[in-house]
């Protein structure tokens, strides 16, 4: 027989929602991938699952979903793993049949596990794979498409314990530690001053996380369930607030962001590990469909750096989302948050800078000013304009029950101790 990959193409939801096909006892569920939680739950009925008798609840800014925990054959990724726990939900408008989420953290928090109690069946899916391939090495690997690239409309690719082909050089990227306050949060710092504008200045911006040794070095987390990143609004605002026609208002089903003209092109590069990861402008200035236009008759976008607006996030300072994701093929390697395997080390994060800054130019040309290159006439203002505290709310044509739910998810367990806001269940 040959080897069996352990790599799963993508399906690439407008660029705001990436899932990936999983079954469980042979049934066919879409199933979002999230990064920062750590349970499995599928909308509608899986033939022959067995029950624990057991219910649990997954709680989110908006809405939530609840049901029996089951057990089944799950195949994910090119893996069988046998009786894993999961919750079984009934669905509904806000939950369609045949779709689900599947966390990819460890244990820690899981709301399965910790139902069921310390059990091989209610370990995260990720860590069951672990476990039962206890040689193959303890990382997955993302790389997220853009779906409105005009050269490579690539959905993307994940992996478990495999380099997908091409990207070998991920290998010699810097390994960046983990900090982290609890088991869900692939969390690192980025370099001092690591956030650089639109003219190519950083921002000097000190870290809110108390912890931190050096106030210069904000804290990011890797979150593929966050559709806009999130950062400090003094940072957004010095991103957005610089462009003539920019403003800041509270979107519907999107919350407060800055809004601007879609033929902006904004530059921004994130640094890390000695590494600069610049982001392509189709990301930084992201267009979800508002249909609306400015008076000049240009349609707008919204500012994908959106300003983070939860109290909880007091361990991090900025959420690395899908909008970020698209720029980098990231590795995290799961090292010692998993144990009883043979690859146990301290947790790191490679990632392999995928944009580059000449040709993500032409793509915007290309994308976004029908192929003439006005860019040139594009002007800084000297000084950001500032968001207002009550911005001026306005309505958004994009309605998808996914899109809706702004990839904010709040923790049971985080709610209680302020550790923090992540996608999708238990933080």
């Amino acid at each position: 027989l040959g080897k069996r990959s352990h790599v799963s193409g993508l399906t690439n939801g407008q660029n705001i929602e990436y899932s990936a096909n999983i079954t469980l006892n042979g049934q066919s569920f879409s199933a979002l991938i999230d990064t920062g939680s750590s349970d499995l739950w599928v909308a509608g009925t899986v033939p022959s699952a067995a029950s624990t008798g057991k219910t649990a609840v997954v709680n989110y800014a908006v809405g939530s979903a609840e049901g029996t925990i089951k057990t089944a054959s799950l195949d994910f990724l090119g893996y069988t793993i046998p009786d894993q726990a999961y919750i079984e939900v009934a669905p509904s408008s806000s939950n369609p049949e045949g779709q689900g989420i599947i966390g990819l953290g460890p244990n820690s928090v899981s709301q399965v596990y910790n139902t069921l109690g310390d059990t091989s069946t209610g370990y995260s899916p990720i860590n069951r794979i672990f476990r039962q391939n206890v040689s193959s090495p303890n990382f997955l690997s993302v790389l997220l498409g853009r779906s409105d690239d005009p050269d490579d409309p690539f959905p993307g690719q994940i992996t478990v314990g495999e380099v997908l082909s091409g990207y070998q050089n991920i290998s010699s990227q810097p390994r960046v530690n983990v900090t982290y306050s609890n088991d869900q949060h692939w969390q690192v710092l980025l370099d001092p001053n690591g956030v650089l504008g639109p003219d190519g200045k950083p921002f000097n911006y000190t870290t809110g996380v108390s912890s931190t040794t050096n106030k210069l070095q904000l804290t990011a987390i890797f979150d593929t369930g966050f559709s806009l990143p999130q950062v400090p609004r003094a940072i957004s605002d010095g991103i957005y607030g610089r462009f003539e026609g920019a403003s800041f208002k509270n979107v519907s089903n999107v919350g407060e962001v800055w809004i601007l003209p879609c033929n902006l092109e904004v530059n921004i590069t994130i640094k890390f590990g000695g590494t600069a990861y610049p982001m392509h402008p189709l990301d930084t200035n992201f267009d979800i469909g508002l249909n609306q236009v400015d008076a000049n008759g240009n349609k707008l976008c919204v500012g994908s750096l959106q300003p983070i607006t939860t109290a909880a996030a007091t361990s991090f300072d900025i959420i690395l989302g899908m909008s970020w994701l698209r720029n980098v093929y990231l590795m995290v390697n799961y090292g010692d948050f998993i144990d009883g395997t043979t690859n146990r080390t301290t947790p790191f994060v490679q990632a392999l800078p995928t944009t580059d800054p000449a040709a993500a130019h032409q793509d915007f040309v290309q994308a976004r000013l029908n192929g003439i290159d006005t860019t040139g006439s594009q002007r800084l203002l000297n000084a950001p304009v500032t968001s207002p505290s009550n911005p001026e709310s306005i309505p958004n044509s994009n309605t998808g029950s996914w899109f809706s739910r702004h990839w904010v998810i709040i923790a049971i367990a985080a709610a209680s101790t302020a550790c923090g806001l992540l996608l999708l269940t238990l933080i």
